[in-house]
């Protein structure tokens, strides 16, 4: 894994891990590089020096872990550059793009999955025992009852939002 700093567009500075430069330069030439705080994807690396590991050993300089299983997954998190403050501007389309992101996430499950309502936890249980049509399911479940699904081994996740996106 190699830890690489990267630059948007607009000068926000952000780092993210790779499996190495080709992974870097593939998710970048496909658009699976975005900037965290504006969204964009026209992102270059920034001047650094290399930060490589090995395995899952604790990275030692900046205190993150690597996982070999993360071949193409892009872990970032902003950090503070002194010559790049970030606006209260930066912060209001941040928070525009992840509302979007998420909007625009519950709608493609509310277009290829089916609406269970409060029966969810029954229909993720048939379908998870097989005992019900495999199909994409989202709908309404109490924490107790998300707590055993959980529990019970079946894969769920939260839907970003509450109720229909028609606001």
């Amino acid at each position: 894994m190699i830890l690489f700093d990267i630059k948007c567009s607009d000068g926000h500075v952000f780092e993210a891990w790779f499996q190495n430069n080709d992974a870097y330069q593939t998710q970048v030439d496909s658009g699976l590089v975005e900037c965290p705080l504006c969204g964009s994807t026209k992102i270059s690396k920034s001047l650094m020096a290399p930060n490589i590991s090995a395995g899952s050993e604790k990275n030692q300089d900046r205190g993150h872990y690597s996982n070999d299983q993360d071949d193409h997954r892009v872990m970032v998190s902003a950090h503070s550059d002194p010559t790049n403050q970030v606006s209260s501007e930066d912060v209001k389309r941040a928070l525009e793009h992840m509302h979007n992101t998420m909007a625009k996430f519950r709608r493609q499950i509310e277009k290829s999955c089916e609406y269970v309502g409060t029966n969810f936890a029954e229909e993720a249980r048939k379908i998870h025992y097989g005992e019900g049509e495999k199909r994409g399911i989202y709908g309404e479940t109490t924490i107790r009852e998300t707590e055993e699904l959980i529990e019970e081994g079946i894969d769920i996740m939260p839907v970003p939002g509450s109720g229909k996106l028609d606001s």
